[in-house]
């Protein structure tokens, strides 16, 4: 939707598709309290460790595969020339000498152009991108009820912000170009095979680098994740099955309050999201031996 945000974060977005290194911290231990489970993946979120949330929130055995398909998807899944070519010029860019003012100055023109033509406009843009975003919520078949109204609820958070954040701002472009340049130098990648070649755990520092460059970018449009994270309340509410959990949650999203309800079942000791491990299930043909849900909750 947006021509010149696109050019601005395009940079970036080629880097950090094909790479994500992770710091060798601690993973906190499996938690028994549904609650603590949340809250740690809150910490997790908020240091930007994507593979630690991972981690937690995938069964041992499910994580153990993730781990290997990912080592395996370069020779699985070989790229071409031109994508090759893509990648080194879009890291030599970003990772110039001069990037910070270089970049900027070849993409002045436009952003301001952009922001003269389309800040009027951009309200019923974004109207008209909600509408559209909503329905292809709405028609997935891959999301749960609860699901599509989770998505449903941030979208209309982030709208509403966008809306009166002034995301077409060319200062604000030139702050987020700093930050995808500092993020593309944080990877430290120049060639494509090179970020293909990393295992998960090598991987694993990369995606944090990514994520929290990815948080900082959002901050410059008025959305902090961090907030968002310290605002979570959670409650929880017990059930008839000393298995499931039912969890209340209530968080703020750029001014917007927000609030969810969460299933969390146990297997082997440890607790998960119900969803996650009914599509698991699914797609497994195992029972995973979560607890059996009655049918319409």
């Amino acid at each position: 939707m947006l021509k010149i945000a696109c050019r601005l974060l395009a940079l970036v977005v080629i880097a950090g598709t094909a790479a994500c290194d992770r710091d060798p911290g601690p993973i906190p231990p499996p938690s028994s309290d549904a609650v603590q489970t949340v809250q740690a993946s809150i910490r997790l979120a908020r240091e930007g460790d994507i593979a630690g949330l991972l981690e937690l929130s995938l069964p041992p055995a499910e994580f153990t595969r993730m781990k290997t398909e990912w080592d395996q998807r370069a020779s699985e899944h070989p790229v071409s020339d031109d994508a090759r070519k893509r990648f080194a010029e879009a890291m030599t860019r970003l990772t110039a000498k001069d990037a910070e003012t270089g970049l900027f100055k070849q993409l002045e023109p436009d952003i301001r152009q952009f922001d003269a033509q389309y800040k009027n406009q951009l309200p019923a843009i974004l109207a008209m991108g909600s509408g559209y975003v909503t329905g292809l919520i709405h028609q997935s078949q891959n999301l749960t009820t609860a699901e599509k109204q989770r998505a449903t609820q941030v979208l209309d958070a982030v709208v509403s912000g966008l809306q009166t954040s002034h995301p077409t701002d060319p200062e604000k472009a030139r702050k987020a170009l700093v930050v995808a340049i500092e993020t593309a130098r944080a990877l430290n990648l120049k060639t494509l095979d090179e970020a293909r070649s990393l295992s998960f755990d090598q991987a694993a520092p990369k995606m944090k680098s990514l994520a929290r460059g990815l948080k900082r970018i959002l901050e410059v449009y008025g959305f902090s994740v961090d907030a968002t994270l310290d605002s979570i309340k959670v409650t929880e509410t017990t059930t008839n099955d000393p298995n499931l959990v039912k969890l209340q949650i209530s968080y703020d999203l750029a001014g917007t309050p927000v609030q969810t309800e969460s299933d969390m079942v146990r297997v082997d000791g440890r607790w998960y999201d119900r969803d996650t491990i009914d599509k698991l299930a699914r797609r497994t043909g195992s029972t995973l031996n979560a607890p059996a849900v009655p049918a319409g909750e």
